[in-house]
């Protein structure tokens, strides 16, 4: 599936920013419920292409689907994005 540049750099940003990404499994719904530029279909065919190349872990749970960034392959995501500085915040310690 194509998917415009703009979109897929909205999908890596929010994956990479968060750590995780929710998707209900609703191939027709105009818009992602937290990525509300984007189409449900374009963000779970983007996922799916980062699960096929082992960036992400897929889990499926109640009609939704849930993915992880891998620990070793974040940067594949970061690089065109953001600084090697930052990081998704699920990986952050807090005391």
């Amino acid at each position: 599936m194509l998917i415009p540049k703009k979109n897929r750099k909205a999908i890596y940003e929010h994956l990479f920013k968060e750590g995780v990404l929710v998707a209900k499994k609703d191939y027709f719904a105009a818009k992602h419920s937290e990525i509300e530029t984007v189409p449900n279909l374009q963000v779970i065919k983007a996922m799916q292409s980062l699960k096929s190349r082992g960036y992400v872990t897929e889990r499926f749970i109640w009609q939704y689907f849930f993915w992880y960034l891998t620990n070793d392959d974040d940067v594949f995501v970061q690089t065109p994005l953001t600084p090697l500085t930052l990081g998704p915040e699920t990986t952050e310690l807090s005391f």
